[in-house]
Parts: structure tokens; sequence; C-alpha cells
């Protein structure tokens, strides 16, 4: 009880000078402040900086959060792309495969320059063999494409009705691509027709031509091999 009431008195008898301490004080001049005051002041201040700094850094921490989680979100995105590629890998093999296989048979189609002669033989031999009456056959101009050069040929035969159906579908069945393009067909003389038409035919590159086409630098592919 001594000790509490010697407490009571000392806070009552301090009471009026720290009231004192904080009386008439110029914010102006906080140096000439008491003792008291200008504690309370660092005390305030430093309470301030450490509470900014604090904010801070809870918003660089929540900035880089946002940052990992939105980086999570685009690995799970890669990562579940990846695992569908991986399962339809095989399927994707298999197709592209059958893509290589298929243009590979197309390119067996194409004759060399040295197989030309004989594949116009064939056309030939498809029409006498049908009993037709070539009026008009003249090879054009040869048009060189990017993988191929192509050659046209103008035909006009005449003959019965069943025998041009029988040469253009021999034509469509050579071992080698040709097409029958312009297609026309009139009447002749004793039940005959007459088919004029623009046969097209394809054959590969020579070196010489694959040279030609192929563009500049480093990026060219391999010149391919002229077909005997």
């Amino acid at each position: 009880m001594g000790a509490g009431h010697a407490i009571l008195r000392c806070l009552e008898a301090t009471g009026p000078m720290l009231r004192r301490q904080f009386t008439g004080l110029d914010p102006r001049d906080p140096a000439a402040w008491p003792r008291g005051p200008r504690l309370l002041l660092c005390a305030g201040l430093a309470a301030l900086t450490l509470t900014v700094l604090w904010f801070a850094r809870i918003a660089s921490t929540a900035q880089a959060l946002a940052e990992l989680q939105a980086q999570e979100a685009q690995l799970k995105s890669d990562y579940t792309r990846k695992v569908a590629q991986a399962v339809h890998l095989l399927t994707l093999r298999r197709q592209r495969d059958q893509v290589q296989a298929h243009v590979t048979a197309l390119e067996r189609q194409l004759p060399g320059r040295a197989e030309m002669d004989a594949l116009l033989s064939d056309i030939n031999q498809a029409g006498l063999s049908r009993s037709l009456v070539f009026e008009l056959f003249r090879p054009g101009q040869v048009v060189l494409r990017d993988h191929y050069a192509e050659l046209p040929i103008a035909i006009k035969v005449s003959g019965r009705y069943h025998d041009i159906g029988a040469f253009v579908a021999d034509v469509a069945h050579l071992s080698r691509i040709v097409t029958l393009n312009n297609l026309a067909i009139t009447p002749h003389r004793d039940g005959l027709l007459v088919m004029e038409a623009t046969a097209k035919t394809f054959r590969d590159l020579d070196l010489a031509e694959s040279a030609a086409r192929r563009p500049p630098g480093p990026a060219a592919g391999p010149v391919p091999r002229e077909r005997s």
C-alpha cells in the first residue's frame, strides 16, 4: 500500500510538469522542444518509417507473388500442351510417314528428261491403238515450275465417240502423270467426232534447271539427282 501511494504521488507530481512540456511547442523548431516531446516525436517518426517500409515490402512481395502465379499458370498450360503433343506423337509420326510416302509415289510418276520421248510415244500409241487419227500432235514450250517442268502438247484427234472415250481413259491410266485440258469435241463427217485438247505432262527438273530455280544462299537444299 505504501508503494502504491508513492507511485500515485509521483504521477500527480509529474503530470503538471509533462503537460507544461507539451504546451506552447513551436512546430517549426522541434529542436527547441523539451526532451519529452522530442522523444515522443522521434518514436512517432520511427514508427511511421517502419510502417511505410513494411507496406512497401508487402507491396513488392505481392507483385512478385503475382508474377510467379502468372508464370505458374503459363508453365501449367505449356505442360498440358506438350503432354497432349506427346500423346499424339506416334499418330503424327505415322501421318508424316504416310504423307512422305505419298509424295515419294507422286515424284516417281514424274519422268526425267530422257524419259519424255517415251512418254510422248505412249500417248501417241494410246490414240493409235483406239483407231484414232492424229490430225495434230505438237509439243509446246516447256514451263519451269518450282519443283517440276510442265510440257503442254496440243492434240487433235478424230474417231468414234467410244474410241475417244477409251483413249481419254488410257491416258488417265498411264504410269506417268498426264492431264487433258481445254477439251472440245465437235462433230465430223461420217458420224465421227473431232477432239481438241491440251495434254499436259510433267517431268523432273534436271541439274541445270534445279540450280536455276533454287534460291541463292545457304538455305538452298541439295540439288536433286537427274534421272536417267
